[in-house]
């Protein structure tokens, strides 16, 4: 399937992609451990089967030091020994945050309480921003069939100021 629009070429998608990059930089230079961020966006978009997602941030993750064991097991988070447990909570709420079509309760009390326990306030913030920003970023991609494979890291570094 070829890509359907190319959004970063588009006068409105450019735009578009370029003020929603300026609001990631506040989850960006959070204290929200950086590890955490791409793990949490790469669960999400598995999730979502974003393709270019999923390239962006398990290459983002490698350059950043991240184990190749990781980026493996996050799809399996659940049944890896990898993880921390101030990570097993974001992820948790990372998929729950996702699959609100699923629960009808959206994130549980007992993943809220989780959260709670290893992420202050500011972290919880952010969190929650990123995992709002990685679904959209999915759902975006996903309708213009963005294909993942091209994205090199640092390549958007440009479009943030």
């Amino acid at each position: 399937m070829e890509p359907r629009l190319d959004l970063f070429t588009n006068e409105i998608g450019a735009k578009f992609g370029k003020r929603f990059a300026n609001a990631s930089l506040v989850i960006g230079q959070s204290s929200l451990p950086k590890a955490t961020q791409e793990l949490v966006s790469l669960r999400a978009s598995q999730i979502n089967g974003c393709g270019w997602c999923i390239d962006f941030h398990t290459k983002d993750a490698a350059a950043a030091g991240e184990s190749a064991l990781r980026l493996h097991l996050v799809a399996a988070w659940r049944e890896s020994t990898v993880f921390t447990e101030a990570e097993q909570a974001a992820l948790a709420l990372a998929e729950e945050g996702t699959r609100l079509a699923d629960a009808h309760q959206g994130v549980s009390d007992a993943t809220w309480a989780l959260v709670r326990e290893h992420y202050d306030d500011d972290q919880i913030a952010a969190l929650v921003a990123l995992v709002a920003m990685i679904n959209a970023s999915n759902r975006m991609a996903v309708i213009v069939h963005q294909k993942g494979g091209s994205y090199q890291p640092g390549m958007f570094d440009s479009l943030v100021n």
